[in-house]
């Protein structure tokens, strides 16, 4: 299935404390649907999307991750922090600078920033902030004292009016697809405060980062994992002694911090609470084959172990929404898409 018959805007949203696979959801996406238009919303250079594309590993803090399909423009929107050298590391790593536009209101992350989230006791210490520079350039916007994008002499060639380009690409009938970071565990607004990040992470919010009114938005895909991570501290419901995790297999880091990610079964609660607040018309469930032997590298539903398919149901049935998508490993490619079955 492609982009639908209805308004083409999608956004891909986390349901959990982030780390659910969100990057390679959108770089399936792009490649099989192929909008005119990805968008990355969410904080800023404090989330980290890893996407596995010709043999290679990727893993994004500022540029959408649809940057694998090279029809599409990519932008980032203006209610995203930057820091301009991570935005120019990526399009030397990338490759994709020609087809980047950067929001000339996104507001920017300086050295002072990073230099005080990394020394505050409260942030660093209690919190577990990544470190990035984000909670204080958020409290600076807030404070109408933030440095912008339009101020930056290397993002010049890169300044655009992003939701101008957003909203002439669906007045157009274009398919644009919005990129969201982080997780609605760690929304500031309905997440596990104070053990938060600093702004609302759900897909309201997504939208309006890019420009996007809620009369635009066709659907909300609402990623989670199979099981639950959450790097940092905070309250974690679900969450399994260490060992537990190692004697799964299951072993993870984060993707910006390099932290050792805390491991719990899948919290139906807090999914429950993510579908409503979110909106979700579609579900991912990513990292399958992690939990479930016999899983990887599957491609079609009925060739998955029976209790994985029983776990899918039990998702939906709990749920309420579809199970549209299906990740089975790593590479773009393994990936069970029932769109077309189940809308």
């Amino acid at each position: 299935m492609g982009r639908g018959e209805s308004l083409p805007c999608m956004i891909v949203a986390g349901g959990q404390w982030g780390d659910e696979g969100k990057g390679k959801i959108v770089g399936y996406l792009t490649l099989h649907d192929k909008p005119k238009i990805v968008a990355r919303a969410g904080v800023g250079p404090n989330a980290g999307h890893t996407v596995h594309s010709l043999g290679k590993k990727f893993g994004l803090r500022q540029l959408p991750c649809g940057f694998v399909y090279e029809g599409a423009r990519l932008l980032i929107g203006p209610g995203v922090l930057i820091n301009p050298e991570v935005v120019l590391k990526e399009v030397e790593l990338t490759g994709a600078g020609d087809r980047l536009g950067v929001d000339r209101r996104c507001a920017v992350i300086e050295s002072s920033h990073i230099e005080q989230d990394r020394t505050s006791a409260h942030l660093r210490g209690k919190i577990g902030t990544t470190g990035t520079g984000c909670g204080p350039a958020n409290v600076a916007r807030v404070s109408r004292a933030a440095k912008l994008a339009g101020e930056i002499p290397e993002l010049e060639r890169f300044l655009t009016d992003v939701p101008q380009e957003v909203g002439d690409a669906l007045r157009g009938d274009e398919f644009v697809l919005v990129e969201g970071s982080q997780g609605f565990g760690l929304s500031l607004i309905y997440g596990t405060y104070p053990y938060v990040t600093s702004k609302d992470t759900s897909a309201s919010t997504l939208a309006a980062d890019v420009g996007v009114g809620p009369t635009s938005v066709d659907d909300v895909i609402l990623v989670f994992k199979a099981y639950v991570s959450r790097v940092g501290a905070g309250p974690f419901p679900t969450e399994m002694a260490q060992k537990e995790a190692e004697r799964l297999g299951i072993v993870e880091y984060g993707t910006v911090t390099g932290r050792r990610r805390r491991i719990g079964t899948f919290d139906f609660e807090l999914a429950k609470r993510a579908v409503m607040i979110n909106g979700a018309t579609q579900l991912t469930i990513t990292c399958l084959d992690r939990l479930f032997k016999g899983s990887s590298g599957v491609r079609s539903y009925g060739q998955l172990p029976a209790d994985a398919r029983a776990f899918i149901e039990r998702i939906e049935g709990k749920l309420k929404v579809p199970v549209t998508l299906i990740s089975t490993g790593r590479e773009l490619e393994n990936v069970i898409d029932l769109r077309s079955e189940k809308l």
